[in-house]
């Protein structure tokens, strides 16, 4: 099974900029999207085979989540139960006989770290709810997580350490979540590989020379990594300040 997930910084921008093309010539088993920053009626977007779900925000051009999946799920939950999250359009969930996916938007601490303590909040109860879920059957979340873990997963880390996605307090939470029994599937299979990024700053040409970032995951239960069969960063493909993340996995 093929799974793509995409910040697109704004689907609506994107589409302008190839969407559609990488869309169809990737043709995922499901395709997860963060950062939509619309309401699913304000753009046409509907693929052949594909069952869409939308996540938006209650604030009009921000945050917001969607998915789109060749097979029909048994459930689909928006949000996780906790109303100070879920208006932001962060999460969906969807359930398939032998597993869960979870495509998540994780929040942004911003500059100055104005929402750390939000941010701490947040890692603390979607970690329960992963946690609640992977009791139950095999979890796969993916999506914008805002944290580079380690320092191979930035360009400059002592330039960067405490700046919003690179403090000590979000990498320990990353940290504190595998440890609980998650995979970072792409260190899975590549714990050594360097200049491998997600996302790069509009500024300074960062993007034209690779001064990026890994801050987009594929995270699955432990007990099915073994499952997993190939982890890429499609770095070649442009549209956002964000690259596509594919994981394939025999699930």
């Amino acid at each position: 099974m093929k799974l793509i997930s995409w910040n697109v910084n704004g689907i609506r921008a994107c589409v302008n900029k190839g969407f559609i093309d990488f869309f169809k010539k990737i043709n995922a088993d499901i395709f997860c999207i963060q950062e939509t920053k619309c309401q699913k009626e304000q753009i046409d977007l509907n693929f052949q085979e594909y069952f869409s779900y939308w996540n938006s925000a209650e604030k009009k051009g921000y945050s917001g989540t969607a998915i789109f999946t060749k097979k029909k799920p048994i459930e689909v939950t928006y949000g996780i139960g906790i109303e100070e999250h879920d208006k932001e359009g962060r999460i969906i969930t969807l359930e398939y006989d032998n597993f869960f996916l979870v495509n998540n938007y994780t929040p942004n601490a911003k500059r100055e770290l104005e929402r750390l303590s939000y941010r701490m909040i947040w890692e603390d109860e979607i970690r329960q709810y992963l946690l609640k879920l992977n009791k139950e059957k095999p979890v796969i979340m993916c999506g914008d997580l805002n944290v580079a873990h380690q320092e191979i997963d930035l360009k400059n880390p002592k330039q960067n350490r405490g700046n919003a996605g690179f403090t000590d307090e979000e990498r320990e939470k990353m940290t504190e979540l595998l440890q609980s029994g998650f995979t970072d599937t792409f260190r899975y299979l590549y714990p050594t590989k360097q200049n491998e990024y997600s996302w790069w700053s509009y500024m300074r040409q960062s993007r034209e020379k690779n001064i990026g970032w890994r801050i987009d995951y594929f995270i699955v239960s432990k007990k099915i990594e073994t499952k997993i069969d190939e982890a890429k960063i499609h770095q070649e493909v442009l549209g956002s300040d964000h690259c596509p993340v594919e994981l394939d996995i025999e699930i």
